[in-house]
């Protein structure tokens, strides 16, 4: 049996980092960080001496991305993944597409089959619930992606591709900001719950969120704070919508944070000089800017970041270093 197993292992190409990160919708440098901190990683090499995940590697980063969702520190979920010697076999029929445990079908929408996963809608199917203002739809279909896919999959791949349907739908009817309210507010709901205090804090100083002034789009803030408690157990505070910029310096002397994430959507809210008249701390926190709406004039000590992805890599770095 062993023989046989280890045959089958030289034959399986293997996975890269970047087909599993998108597999598990978890960054490369987070996969890199449990490889160095916890040992779990790659184990095999390709033929050009490439580092290689096997199906057994797989298998347990599932497991440890699960275990870590659930509240368990990164540091535990590791010991017990590390645990895991044999991968139980697939049945033949469910080899070549991901399982999904079961999800119950929202109130009022078909039961579908979403991207091959039971309980994880398409952009149509999670756009049509929110037209239908089906809000039980939409959080119990938005909590089914984060809970499987995490959130910068959810985001990328189903949250604003929704919201550009919404979009669109209101540039040729002139109606439908009332979707756009419950989307948004179910949507918020979802990453508020996600954004509790980690049991382990990964950083030494918390990670400071805002809004800059007067702009109103608070949700990428809400999902960058996400995505830092839950995948990198980074803590976080977030101020919200239309923060002053007095009221952030203060926040700033009081909580002494490793980095200060500003978001700024529109060329109005913009206006970076109040950036620079940040106040200077010790030890020092780095300021990064997040979102289009940021003007000329950015000094090269404040980053800006231009994805989703930039954005949790450069924050993170940073909170742990």
């Amino acid at each position: 049996m062993d023989e046989q197993r280890q045959v089958v292992a030289d034959e399986e190409p293997g996975y890269g980092i970047g087909a599993v990160a998108r597999r598990l919708g978890v960054p490369a440098p987070t996969l890199r960080t449990w490889n160095l901190r916890y040992g779990v990683g790659p184990s095999r090499r390709s033929p050009g001496g490439h580092r290689r995940y096997d199906a057994r590697d797989l298998w347990r980063l599932e497991e440890m991305n699960r275990l870590i969702r659930s509240g368990i520190p990164a540091s535990d979920a590791a010991r017990r993944v590390l645990r895991i010697e044999v991968v139980p076999p697939a049945p033949p029929a469910e080899r070549e597409r991901e399982r999904e445990p079961e999800w119950p079908t929202p109130k009022g929408i078909p039961s579908l089959t979403a991207d091959r996963r039971p309980g994880v809608p398409t952009v149509a199917m999670l756009a049509r619930a929110a037209m239908m203002l089906d809000s039980g739809a939409v959080h119990d279909w938005i909590g089914a992606a984060l809970a499987r896919h995490g959130v910068l999959w959810t985001w990328e791949r189903l949250v604003m591709p929704v919201f550009e349907t919404i979009c669109r739908r209101q540039s040729e009817s002139g109606a439908s900001i009332e979707v756009e309210h419950l989307f948004s507010d179910r949507l918020m709901a979802a990453l508020i719950g996600l954004t509790e205090r980690p049991a382990r804090p990964a950083g030494p100083r918390p990670v400071l969120l805002a809004c800059a002034e007067n702009d109103l789009h608070s949700l990428p803030i809400y999902a960058l704070a996400a995505a830092l408690t839950i995948e990198h157990q980074v803590e976080t505070r977030v101020l919200g919508a239309r923060t002053p910029y007095p009221a952030l310096a203060d926040a700033m002397r009081r909580l002494g944070p490793s980095v200060v994430f500003v978001w700024s959507q529109l060329p109005e809210t913009g206006d970076p000089a109040p950036l620079v008249s940040l106040p200077v701390l010790r030890p020092p926190s780095l300021v990064v800017a997040g979102g289009t709406g940021w003007r000329e004039g950015l000094p090269a000590s404040i980053p800006r970041v231009a994805s989703f992805q930039d954005a949790i890599t450069r924050v993170t770095a940073a909170a742990l270093a």
